[in-house]
Parts: structure tokens; sequence; C-alpha cells
């Protein structure tokens, strides 16, 4: 119930959230000022750029770049820096954006929650097993054990359907390990 609580909550604040940019935009990239008027000033020896809102109609340097630089250049300088200036119009899906990143967080979430459950049960699972580690030199006294200790017909319980293909994983390991190294034959 929390995790969708979340999720829904991090929907409502990315859908009412103003955009850094809009999906739809004017973006106009020109050089500097000082490549059309023959001057070195240290403010405009960086390109410059423009960004608004106009439609692709009025994407161009004419309506975006030199309502802005006019007052800096003369009209013959004008001529020459439009060229220079490249106007895309771009139009984005930040919708799309946004819900791929919600549904990556949101699967994210989930393996956290399901790591932390398995974290919780594993001692659970491996209280049996107390002691301190012993090191085995012979594999042939830990034989595959005879019927398995854990009662079949209680299915519903998660801890033994766990516990018993744990179980079953370790039996399996132990054969494993004294075919490879007794008999020196691998499993099929």
């Amino acid at each position: 119930m929390k995790p969708i609580l979340i999720f829904f909550t991090i929907v409502w604040v990315f859908s009412h959230a103003e955009a850094q940019f809009d999906d739809k935009r004017c973006k106009c990239i020109c050089p500097s000022l000082s490549s059309v008027t023959n001057k070195t000033e240290k403010s405009h020896t960086s390109r410059l750029m423009f960004t608004t809102n106009d439609p692709p109609n009025k994407c161009n340097c004419d309506e975006v770049v030199l309502p802005r630089v006019s007052t800096q250049m003369s009209a013959n300088e004008m001529r020459e820096f439009c060229p220079r200036c490249e106007c895309k119009y771009e139009n984005r899906k930040t919708t799309v954006i946004r819900v791929v990143v919600i549904i990556v967080i949101w699967v994210i979430s989930i393996l956290v929650i399901y790591m932390a459950f398995l974290i919780i049960l594993d001692p659970l699972l491996n209280k049996r097993v107390k002691g301190s580690y012993q090191e085995h030199t012979n594999e042939d006294e830990d034989a595959v054990p005879g019927p398995m200790s854990h009662n079949m017909s209680v299915r519903g319980n998660v801890l033994n359907r766990v516990s018993t293909q744990q179980d079953k994983w370790k039996r399996q390991v132990r054969e494993q390990r004294r075919n490879i190294y007794d008999r020196h034959t691998m499993l099929n």
C-alpha cells in the first residue's frame, strides 16, 4: 500500500511542477558578436544562445536573435551575423521522460523492498545453523541425508518452501563437490 501511495505522490508532484524548459521551444546558437563587429570585448567572446517559446514559423534569426542584439550592431553587421546563427525548433516529450523515470524509480523501490524482505527472512531460515565454521575434511561423511525433515504437506508456508529449496540446493552442491573432487566426474 505504501509504495503505491508514494508512486501516486511522485506522479502528482511531477504533473503539477513547472518544467525548467518547455516541451516546445526555439533554440538559436550564434557566434560571438565580436566575430562580425571586429571588437575584442571580453564579455562577448563566447557563443550566444537564445531560447524562446516562439512557434516554428518564427524560429529564425530575424525573429529571435536580432531584436536582442540589434542595439550592439549596425545594419550591415546584422546581415553578416544571421547566416552564422543556427536556429532549431525543438519538440520534446517531457511527459514520456517523466513517466519512464517514475517507472524506473518504482521498480528500484520494489527491488529494495524485496531485498530488505530477504535480509530479514535470512536469519529466520538459518537459525538452525548455529556454531562456528568447521573445515570439511571428508565429504563422504556428509552423505545425502535420508528423507527430508520438513513436512511437505505444509505447502502454504513460505518459510518452509524457501527452506526446502535451500536444502535441495545445498544437497546438489554437496553432490557436485563429491563428484568433482573425489570421483573426478562432472554432473549431467
